[in-house]
C-alpha cells in the first residue's frame, strides 16, 4: 500500500466492479466497528463467507442489507429468506444514511461507487473477519483450521464433533455441513470453528484473513503453492504461513501434519505448543486403514501410545488425515473416546466434496471441489478403492486464477493416473489470465494422452455431456471436479441418463 503520512489516507488496490467516481482514498481511521451499531450494509453479500456472515449478523438481531454484482439463486433466495435485504448491482443509493457499518468483501474494488460513499459520509467501515471478530467470535474458544488443502473438510468434522459431544458450537466454515445444512452456526457453547483463508481480507488491508484470528487451538493441513493471482511463489506462500506462526500465543496448541517439509521450516518460528499428526513417528499416528463395507476402518495412536478404532464415510488416506487433526484436537478438549467415535461415523459431509449427486443406470455421479493438482490427484486416489468395480471418469475444468495459469502445466498430467478417461473443459474464463501465463489444454490432454490414459479436450459443457452420455456403462464413476458451478453439468447428465 502507498501511505499518504501527513493525511492519513491509503491508496488501496484490490479488484472489483463499476469503478464509479471518487478518488478511491481510503481514511483508515475510519476502520473500526462502532460501540453503538443497529444496522450494517455488506458490499458483495453474496460470497460463501459474506453470505454466511450476513445471516449471522440477521440471527444476532442486527438490520442487514446487502449488494452484490451478481445476485441469484440458491445465496439470493437464501439470505432474503433469513431477512437480508438485497440489491441488484453496485450504487451508491444502496447505502442509507442511517448505516452504522459497512463490511467490504475482499472481492470489493477501492472504486466501487459504495466503498466511495462509505468514505464520502465518512461510515465506519471493516473487513469480514474483522466483523466476524467482532460479532460472533468475542470471548469464546477458538479453533481455526488452516493450510492448502483440506481445510473445509476438517473444520466440518470438527464442527460435527463438538455439537455431538453437547458443547454447542459456533462456526463460520466455506462450505454447507449436510448435517447442519449450512456454513455457520451461532452456538452457546465456548468453541468456535473458523475455516482460516490465505487469501487476502479487503483491498485495505492485503494481509491474508487468518491473521486476524487469535486461536486457541490451530490445525494446520499442510503448505504448498497456491493462489497464482496474489502470491508470487512458493516462498511468498511460506512467507505469509511464517507470519502467521509467528503471532500464535505460547499457550496456544498447534496441531500440523507431520509430512509436509514447508511446516517443518515454517513452525519453527513458532512459540505455540506443537504437536504433529501423520502415519509414522508423529504424535498421533493412523496406525493402519481398510476399506470395509463403504467405509474407512483405521487405528489411532495417540500421544500417550493408546489406540482407538474408528470408522469413517470418509474415502482417501487425505480425509483420513483431516479426521487424524479433529481426533487430536477433540481428544485435548477431553471429548470421550465413545463420543469421538460415534461423531466420525455419523458425519455426513460437505457439499461438492466427494458428494454423490446421484445414481442412473448404475452410474454414479459425484461432484468434488478439487482444483489444484494435489487436490484431483489425492480425490482420484480416494475414490479408487470404494469404486473398483468400474471405471472412474474424470471431469475436469480448470477455473480458478491458479489452475488456469500454466504455473501448473507440468503437473496437471501426472495427477490423473487413477483415472480410466480425462475428460478436461476448456477453461470458459481464461481472458482473465494474460497471455503469456496461460495454460494449454491441448499440451494437457496430450501429456495425460502419453502417460497411456485416454483423455480428450472438450470446447464447451454440452458437448461434454454429449460425450459423457454416450461413452459411460454401468458401473462408472463420473467423478466431475471444479470449484465452480460448471454449468450446472451434474444435473444434466442425470437427467438425460
Amino acid at each position: 500500500m502507498a501511505t499518504d503520512l501527513a493525511s492519513g489516507l491509503v491508496d488501496g488496490k484490490g479488484i472489483g466492479m463499476n469503478p464509479g467516481s471518487g478518488t478511491g482514498k481510503i481514511d483508515l481511521a475510519r476502520n473500526f466497528i462502532p460501540e453503538i451499531v443497529n444496522k450494517i450494509h455488506m458490499i458483495a453479500a453474496c460470497g460463501t463467507g459474506m453470505g454466511a456472515l450476513a445471516c449471522m449478523l440477521k440471527d444476532l438481531g442486527y438490520e442487514v442489507t446487502g449488494s452484490d454484482h451478481k445476485v441469484y439463486p440458491p445465496m439470493s433466495d437464501f439470505l432474503q429468506s433469513r431477512g437480508v435485504s438485497l440489491f441488484e448491482g453496485f450504487d451508491r443509493a444502496n447505502l442509507d444514511p442511517a448505516t452504522d457499518l459497512v463490511i467490504v468483501g475482499n472481492a470489493v474494488f477501492r472504486h466501487n461507487p459504495e466503498a466511495v460513499v462509505t468514505m464520502e459520509q465518512e461510515i465506519p467501515f471493516c473487513s469480514m473477519p474483522q466483523a466476524l471478530n467482532h460479532f460472533a467470535a468475542r470471548g469464546k474458544k477458538i479453533i481455526l483450521v488452516t493450510g492448502t488443502h483440506g481445510k473445509t473438510t476438517t473444520s466440518s468434522l470438527m464442527a460435527h464433533v463438538l455439537n455431538e459431544a453437547g458443547l454447542d458450537p459456533s462456526f463460520m466454515i466455506g462450505g454447507i455441513l449436510k448435517n447442519f445444512n449450512s456454513n455457520y452456526r451461532i452456538g452457546n457453547g465456548d468453541y468456535m470453528v473458523i475455516e482460516g483463508d490465505e487469501y487476502d481480507t479487503a483491498f485495505f488491508d492485503k494481509g491474508p484473513k487468518f491473521m486476524h484470528y487469535h486461536p486457541d487451538f490451530t490445525i494446520m493441513t499442510g503448505v504448498e503453492f497456491d493462489h497464482a493471482d496474489i502470491f508470487r511463489d512458493l516462498d511468498h506462500v511460506r512467507e505469509v504461513f511464517t507470519n502467521f506462526v509467528k503471532g500464535l500465543a505460547p499457550e496456544s496448541l498447534t496441531i500440523a501434519w507431520n509430512d509436509d517439509k514447508n511446516l517443518d521450516g515454517i513452525l519453527t518460528h513458532t512459540a505455540s505448543r506443537v504437536e504433529r499428526y501423520g502415519h509414522g513417528l508423529a504424535d498421533w499416528e493412523c496406525v493402519d486403514c481398510l476399506v470395509e463395507q463403504g467405509k474407512s476402518v483405521f487405528r489411532v495412536k495417540d500421544t500417550g501410545g493408546k489406540i482407538l478404532r474408528l470408522e469413517s464415510p470418509l474415502m482417501g488416506d487425505h480425509n483420513l488425515m483431516n479426521t487424524l487433526a479433529v481426533i487430536a484436537v477433540a481428544r485435548h478438549i477431553n471429548i470421550p473416546e465413545d463420543t469421538l467415535a460415534r461423531a466420525v461415523l455419523s458425519f455426513s459431509g460437505i457439499k461438492r466434496r466427494q458428494e454423490v449427486r446421484g445414481v442412473k443406470n448404475g452410474i454414479t455421479v459425484m461432484d468434488d471441489f478439487a482444483h489444484h493438482p494435489t487436490a484431483v490427484r489425492e480425490t482420484l486416489r480416494a475414490v479408487r478403492p470404494f469404486y473398483s468395480q468400474g471405471r472412474i471418469i474424470a471431469v475436469f475444468e480448470p477455473r480458478t486464477n491458479s489452475s488456469m495459469r500454466k504455473v501448473f502445466q507440468e503437473a496437471y498430467p501426472q495427477v490423473f493416473d487413477n483415472a480410466d478417461l480425462v475428460c478436461v473443459r476448456r477453461p470458459s474464463a481464461i481472458e482473465k489470465v494474460p497471455v503469456e501465463q496461460r495454460l494449454s489444454p491441448e499440451k494437457m490432454v496430450m501429456d495425460i494422452c502419453e502417460r497411456g490414459i485416454s483423455a480428450y479436450l472438450f470446447d464447451d459443457t454440452d458437448t461434454l455431456v454429449d460425450f459423457l452420455l454416450k461413452t459411460g456403462e454401468r458401473g462408472d464413476l463420473m467423478l466431475i471436479m471444479s470449484n465452480g458451478g460448471f454449468d450446472n453439468i451434474h444435473k444434466k447428465v442425470l437427467e438425460r441418463l
